[in-house]
């Protein structure tokens, strides 16, 4: 009886593994090492080519073997797409096939805009930025930025394109909820993670953006006089 017990514990456990995983050849062995990776090449590309959204470097380790460097491989398919209308491109944690730039008025022209391209305002790409650059940041916090409030419909027009989301609730009184960018927002700005935005630093040297400016509600110049009215025009509060 205690060997019966005994199988079938060891039965319970087996049956917890996933078949594909146990069936799956990830290493290839019996490949020659030049054909090993040519495959391996192969498998990484029609994956993302598939998959909707970026795929991560956990799930393309899935599909290869354990001494295989994904970025090695990565660079290799990459220059084999040299050329080509499309890239593999690092973006929101993942990689994902995306057309080059050049052609995308070839790409609207033939089937028209994407559904996706977000059309927001310049005040809303002000705020966003303020959002992407400061985050987690309250509303009131924005509002310091530009010297005058930032409307819940503002806010909410970004919620809507899923750019921003709500972030932890900040620590001063009332404890409101602060804000924080997307997933969404990476893939729309074609940024792999947060640190792909462009230096502040650079952009004060630049005299394109000044934190002091923002904090002193001094935004952009000749950006508040243009912008006066759109803001006025949200501020339902």
């Amino acid at each position: 009886m205690a060997e019966a017990a005994r199988a079938r514990r060891m039965n319970g456990r087996s049956g917890d593994r996933q078949p594909d995983d146990c069936l799956f050849d990830r290493e290839l062995d019996q490949l020659p090492p030049e054909m090993r990776w040519r495959e391996w090449m192969a498998r990484v590309e029609a994956t993302i080519f598939a998959a909707q959204e970026p795929v991560t470097r956990e799930r393309l380790a899935r599909i290869v073997g354990k001494s295989c460097n994904l970025d090695l491989l990565i660079a290799d398919v990459r220059e084999e797409l040299r050329g080509r209308p499309y890239d593999l491109v690092a973006v929101a944690g993942g990689w994902k096939h995306l057309t080059r730039p050049a052609y995308a008025d070839a790409i609207r022209t033939a089937v028209g805009a994407d559904e996706r391209t977000v059309d927001l305002s310049q005040a809303e790409v002000l705020v966003l930025m303020c959002i992407a650059y400061f985050q987690p940041i309250t509303r009131a916090e924005l509002s310091s930025f530009f010297g005058k409030e930032i409307s819940r419909d503002l806010i909410g027009t970004l919620r809507g394109q899923n750019l921003i989301a709500s972030g932890p609730r900040s620590p001063t009184p009332g404890a409101p909820y602060t804000y924080v960018t997307t997933k969404d927002f990476l893939l729309e700005f074609g940024l792999d993670t947060l640190r792909d935005l462009p230096d502040f630093e650079a952009l004060e040297d630049a005299g394109l953006l000044s934190k002091e400016k923002l904090l002193a509600g001094d935004i952009l110049p000749g950006f508040a006089a243009g912008s006066e009215g759109e803001l006025d025009a949200v501020d339902g509060e």
